[in-house]
């Protein structure tokens, strides 16, 4: 890549971050306008109208809702207080961000552990895909480099809202009692068939066994794998992900430190003031309670720059190059906007006798979108079909119903008839 187009991406990614960080700072000042929209159309009623919603308590449940609001804004806020420690300077290809975990830390800012790596060997990947493990169960948007503008201050559009508002569902998913039975009926198939394909593999040799997980999100799935004594590596497109994520992993100090309020945004759908104003607290583990010597780290960039790269291209020396001894995809293979690739280099990456173990809709992520970015869309049939034609030999095929950030006090939910198998390379 020419030095100009390299310093371009730099200074669009640069830009995206930024921007990214002002989505999260302006979230209070965008989200209580929102809410006093609602007050404001109570003064367009009738005075008799007026006096029966406030019989019932409209007025008051919108200032509780506010009070959610500034909760959230300043647990959001302190995600982003320290941005510089995470994003990459120039020509700084590879820096670990772990590296500064253990440099002393501001009072009340202390490390919860060792601190789990975040490396970025990709510093222009994310601009293009940033929704990239949200399912955000809405209309798809794309960000493109061309909505990136260097040059202005950054003003949150209702899409970057939506991102920050998802991410604290994701924190529900992936770190509290609350989203407990949700993630456990994707991780927990996965994880046992992890151990079932490993099942001779004492567990103190576990830890010579490279495991994957692309799409990692908020690290949960990754972490699992390296408190069962695996070497495991996550990879996240999105900033909110691996802002959140760093945030949890290596700034939290004790189980329930957070207190967030996810469900505050909408009234719709609610049975009672309660679901929308529940109070979720965050983490329900520790995160620096893994096995001493455990090898757990995260990585940023785009799937198939990460690990896209041909045998003789790739720097042996980064964390992602070498082959892996499992592949885990959850809800990941619909990010794909060719998904030919996707599973050409799941292949290629996957060591002889590892395994690949998907589960996951097919939602795909670029169907429709307006920034003409190509989308190839299969059915389910033909995945399997092109993954047999790759070279997988898929087994232990079911369908396993789940949710996805899902309000379980709400009255309306989806529920995906998610695919799960398990796949090996053929010989």
């Amino acid at each position: 890549m020419a030095a100009r187009d390299i310093e371009k991406d730099t200074e669009e990614e640069h830009a995206h971050f930024q921007n990214v960080i002002a989505a999260f700072q302006q979230y209070a000042r965008y989200t209580l306008a929102s809410n006093n929209r609602r007050r404001k159309d109570i003064f367009t009623l009738p005075l008799e109208d007026q006096a029966i919603l406030d019989q019932l308590g409209y007025k008051r449940k919108l200032a509780e809702v506010d009070d959610a609001i500034l909760a959230n804004a300043a647990f959001l806020n302190q995600i982003v207080a320290n941005p510089e420690i995470f994003e990459n300077n120039p020509g700084d290809d590879g820096k670990d961000f772990g590296e500064s975990l253990d440099e002393p830390q501001d009072e009340g800012d202390s490390n919860a552990g060792p601190g789990v790596p975040h490396s970025h060997p990709h510093p222009h990947a994310e601009h293009s895909h940033e929704h990239a493990h949200s399912h955000p169960h809405g209309p798809h948007s794309h960000s493109s480099p061309d909505e990136v503008n260097p040059g202005r201050k950054h003003r949150p559009t209702d899409l970057d809202m939506d991102k920050v508002r998802s991410t604290l569902k994701q924190l529900v998913r992936d770190w509290s009692e609350d989203g407990k039975e949700e993630r456990e009926a994707s991780y927990l198939p996965i994880r046992e068939a992890l151990l079932e394909h490993f099942s001779d593999i004492p567990m103190e040799e576990r830890h010579n066994f490279r495991v994957l997980v692309p799409g990692a999100g908020l690290g949960r799935l990754a972490y699992d794998v390296a408190k069962l004594g695996f070497s495991c590596q996550g990879n996240e497109f999105s900033h909110y992900m691996l802002l959140s994520s760093f945030f949890i992993l290596n700034r939290t100090q004790q189980v329930h430190q957070h207190t967030i309020y996810p469900y505050a945004h909408s009234l719709s759908n609610v049975p009672n003031r309660a679901a929308i104003l529940k109070r979720v607290q965050i983490p329900d583990v520790l995160p620096s309670d893994l096995p001493p010597g455990s090898n757990f780290s995260l990585v940023a960039g785009d799937f198939e720059e990460v690990y896209g790269q041909q045998d003789g291209e790739a720097d042996p020396n980064e964390p992602s190059a070498g082959l892996w001894d499992a592949i885990l995809t959850c809800f990941f293979i619909d990010t794909a906007k060719n998904i030919v690739n996707y599973l050409r280099i799941i292949h290629r990456i996957l060591a002889p006798g590892g395994v690949w173990i998907n589960l996951g809709p097919l939602l795909w992520h670029f169907e429709e979108n307006t920034t003409s970015d190509p989308s190839v869309e299969l059915d389910l049939e033909e995945v399997k079909a092109l993954a047999a034609q790759i070279g997988f030999e898929i087994k232990n095929e079911r369908t396993i119903d789940t949710t996805y950030v899902n309000n379980k006090e709400s009255m309306l939910g989806y529920i995906y008839h998610a695919a799960f198998w398990t796949a090996t390379k053929k010989l």
